[in-house]
């Protein structure tokens, strides 16, 4: 397969963990004979050091000539301390979403077997996890008509959804959760909210064209309470911006680290794959950065275009350099192996299928169905 893959290293650790996937796929190309084609674009602090806007539209035209996007990170200490900037580097991510119309972000949350003990909760509670939570992307508060009044004393954002951008990203959900484990999880607050009762309206109805799947509706506050409690009891959950925004960070607490979390965030025509964490400014440069949850991006990436195999391969490195203990200072309390190490190890343990077969390690996969 020929692919041409747009690169947004991004700020921070961006371009440290992302370098580490492109290891990844290299391997990938040359043990299965694909070929991919790299085009990098800045974005964030760095493109508005060099041309003033967060995304170019030079990044803009690639990303939508590219047939996937590979997503470092983006952010920076100096616009974090500075709440009067006008521009700030993750107003290119949220325009790079709604231009590419990336209106469904899918983020698994698996406890890998090896890593159990490396949950912040009891491992009663976190073994055998294995959810997937479907969060809309381009609407809701973050994208919201927003107001600050003269005197800087009142300040507002406006939460709007339409029936269609509920519609479409339930049905993706309905149908992960069909050839999951028939569960699906709305998440919202519609005792209080009114696009929240629009969701609950929408997806009940939709629910009746998907009787092999169960619905179960929780209020926001209930669900992280029992997300924590019994994480194990979810398989789909989906949920607005904002609340997805939410959940997805209790996975880290779930799984450990945030440095494992992939995502994919997937429209009608584009998709674009990144690690959950933020930039990390304070791991800059000195080597540290987990690169799993990237290189987990880039099994999201393959298993978008259909090649499982190939997203099987990096799995499965990744999963044994867990029980090799070839990880980052964030994941089972190593300090010997630094990000360089750890992509290294990955990239050269990325094997073909009969390779994978003779391997007697725990199974592993980040999930079933993951991409729709």
């Amino acid at each position: 397969m020929r692919l041409k893959i747009a690169l947004l290293a991004g700020d921070g650790i961006g371009p440290e963990i992302l370098a580490q996937s492109v290891k990844c796929l290299k391997a990938v190309e040359e043990t299965f004979e694909h070929q991919f084609t790299f085009c990098e674009a800045p974005i964030g602090g760095v493109a508005i050091a060099s041309s003033g806007e967060p995304l170019p539209q030079e990044t803009l035209d690639l990303c939508k000539d590219s047939d996937a996007i590979l997503f470092g990170a983006t952010g920076s200490s100096e616009y974090d301390n500075d709440p009067s900037a006008t521009i700030r580097p993750e107003q290119g991510l949220l325009k790079l979403r709604k231009e590419l119309g990336l209106y469904t972000n899918i983020r698994p949350v698996k406890v890998f077997p090896a890593l159990v003990r490396n949950s912040m909760l009891p491992k009663k509670t976190v073994t055998g996890v294995d959810l997937v939570i479907y969060r809309e992307l381009t609407g809701g508060i973050y994208f919201g008509k927003k107001h600050l009044n003269e005197n800087k004393t009142l300040a507002s954002d406006l939460c709007e959804y339409t029936e269609s951008e509920i519609s479409r990203i339930a049905h993706k959900a309905f149908k992960a959760a069909k050839k999951r484990n028939h569960k699906l999880t709305l998440v919202d607050k519609a005792n209080v909210l009114e696009t929240s009762r629009l969701w609950r309206k929408v997806v009940k109805e939709i629910s009746k064209s998907y009787p092999e799947v169960e619905l179960e509706c929780l209020f926001i506050d209930n669900a992280v309470v029992q997300i924590m409690m019994n994480p194990s009891k979810f398989d789909v959950i989906l949920t607005e911006n904002m609340f997805g925004d939410i959940l997805a960070s209790l996975g880290s607490v779930i799984i450990g680290s945030v440095g494992l979390l992939p995502s994919a965030s997937v429209g009608n025509d584009n998709a674009m794959f990144e690690p959950f964490h933020g930039s990390y400014p304070q791991a800059q440069g000195r080597n540290i950065a987990n690169p799993v949850a990237s290189i987990f991006s880039t099994v999201l990436l393959l298993q978008h275009f259909g090649l499982h195999e190939e997203a099987n391969a990096v799995a499965k490195a990744v999963h044994k350099s867990f029980i090799k203990g070839i990880t980052t200072t964030d994941i089972l309390g190593s300090s010997k192996y630094g990000t360089d190490a750890v992509g290294d190890y990955i990239a050269d343990n990325i094997v073909d299928a009969d390779d994978i077969f003779n391997m007697n390690d725990e199974n592993i996969g980040l999930g079933r169905s993951t991409i729709i």
